[in-house]
């Protein structure tokens, strides 16, 4: 079906509501290198414009991805919940965005709709908001999950104390893990990128994780973030696994990428449930998505980077995780080009993750190769945070060392915290003071030369230092 609207006099027609999408979308350079880009701001307002009048039924009506070919789309559509999207199934696109930013789309009507909404949908409404409307939007929509911490609650802000090391050192990693524990950092989860994905290697650092929570008394999970297939035989073999962790994307094709499907992913929940570390009533998934992932694979169908994304949240959840996160800037500028770009999609992404019901945290970063810095960071952090981001990942020198680009650092974190008035998870807010980290007031304590206790134990696991 055409979609069509006349701006002075000049009639614009999309030809199927692919094109209408991706013609309606922000300026971004990886629907340009796709050949789905509007071809200048007059289009693309034309394109926003008819997507505003379009009516929010339509995508029930018209899949962008046939289900008959593509799980994702399978999916999507058996989890819509008709009687949730009733209260808004008369809406356009363009008055479904302005009920979202009234008094009644608070956090109960918000939590109540989300298994009515479907990604176009978000993805659609999403491109015709400003990015005021991306943060008080999502502002009002709270999403907490548990494990030994509890994440997403108003107020705070929680990090992910990422400890990587080129070769996967176990004194690198450790060093590292308690470097972001002395800044605060680490509430989310303490979570390694192995630079390998052999099992020996990841049975090896999840052990190592687990003996430092252990020996710390940490409330907090952690993580290798090898492929799930490892993580399930990690799993089989009694390897202390706390979070199951695995990228995935918008469409069945762009999944087999990653080498998953939905079947792998069931199977890695099951294994992590029949554990039973996680406590009742928690979640112990962890996903990560990031524009470009499905054009990245030549598995995208004709859609828009943005709309793909949003497919890639209703993967995520269906398995109901602890966390969520966007590494916004990390495919490179083939996809965000520049600091504007990623700032943007960080925006959109938490958007319409917190939409969809996710617990959604951004990975702030941009490649050494984008137009983009630090003070564009700075900037999305300070944004997201009014947002009520979830939690962001921070690195010491916000230099990852081993996956080789620019990310938070624990500062930033600090910043966060101290400046805009975000505190940890509560039972780490709890700890972080227990073992005098922080003062009574939360903020980082005095640097007296010595470590804290509890850390000064936790340092005899180096090696060379007696056990």
């Amino acid at each position: 079906m055409a979609y069509a609207t006349t701006i002075e006099g000049t009639r614009f027609t999309f030809p199927d509501l692919r094109s209408l999408l991706a013609k309606a979308t922000p300026e971004r350079s990886g629907d340009q290198l796709a050949g789905l880009c509007a071809e200048g701001p007059v289009e693309r307002l034309a394109a926003q414009i008819a997507l505003a009048d379009l009516p929010l039924r339509t995508f029930l009506a018209e899949e962008l991805i046939p289900s008959d070919e593509d799980e994702v789309s399978d999916l999507i559509a058996r989890r819509h919940d008709a009687g949730a999207f009733a209260p808004v199934s008369s809406l356009t696109v363009g008055a479904f965005r302005e009920w979202l930013l009234s008094p009644a789309a608070d956090a109960q009507a918000l939590a109540a709709l989300s298994p009515g909404l479907t990604p176009e949908m978000v993805a659609a409404v999403s491109k015709i908001c400003r990015l005021q409307d991306l943060v008080a939007v999502a502002a009002k929509r709270p999403v907490v999950t548990r494990f030994r911490s509890t994440i997403g609650l108003p107020g705070r802000l929680a990090t992910r104390n990422q400890p990587n090391h080129p070769t996967d050192s176990s004194e690198g990693i450790l060093i590292s893990a308690l470097d972001g524990l002395l800044m605060g950092s680490g509430d989310a989860v303490i979570g390694v990128n192995p630079a390998t994905d052999s099992l020996p290697d990841y049975i090896r650092i999840v052990e190592l994780l687990e003996t430092l929570r252990l020996r710390l008394d940490v409330p907090t999970q952690h993580c290798c973030l090898g492929h799930v297939t490892v993580a399930i035989e990690a799993m089989a073999r009694g390897a202390p696994v706390d979070l199951v962790f695995q990228s995935v994307a918008g469409s069945q094709k762009a999944n087999a990428g990653f080498g998953v499907d939905l079947a792998v992913l069931r199977e890695a929940a099951e294994a992590a449930r029949a554990l039973g570390r996680c406590p009742a009533g928690g979640q112990f998934m962890y996903f990560e998505t990031g524009q470009g992932s499905a054009l990245s694979a030549d598995a995208h169908w004709g859609v828009d980077q943005q709309t793909m994304e949003a497919r890639a949240y209703a993967v995520a959840r269906e398995f109901d995780p602890l966390l969520v996160n966007t590494v916004v800037g990390f495919i490179g500028p083939e996809y965000l080009y520049n600091g504007k770009q990623i700032i943007r999609a960080g925006l959109e992404d938490h958007f319409c993750g917190k939409l969809l019901g996710l617990p959604m945290g951004v990975d702030v970063c941009y490649t050494n190769h984008a137009d983009a810095d630090g003070e564009d960071m700075d900037a999305l952090l300070t944004l997201l945070c009014a947002a009520g981001v979830n939690f962001v990942i921070t690195v010491p020198g916000a230099d990852d060392v081993m996956l080789n680009y620019q990310s938070l650092s624990h500062h930033d974190a600090v910043f966060a915290r101290e400046t805009l008035g975000r505190r940890p998870a509560p039972e780490f807010e709890a700890w972080l003071r227990d073992v005098r980290i922080t003062d009574a007031q939360g903020r980082l304590a005095s640097a007296t030369g010595a470590l804290p206790p509890a850390l000064a134990e936790a340092s005899r696991l180096l090696p060379g230092r007696a056990a």
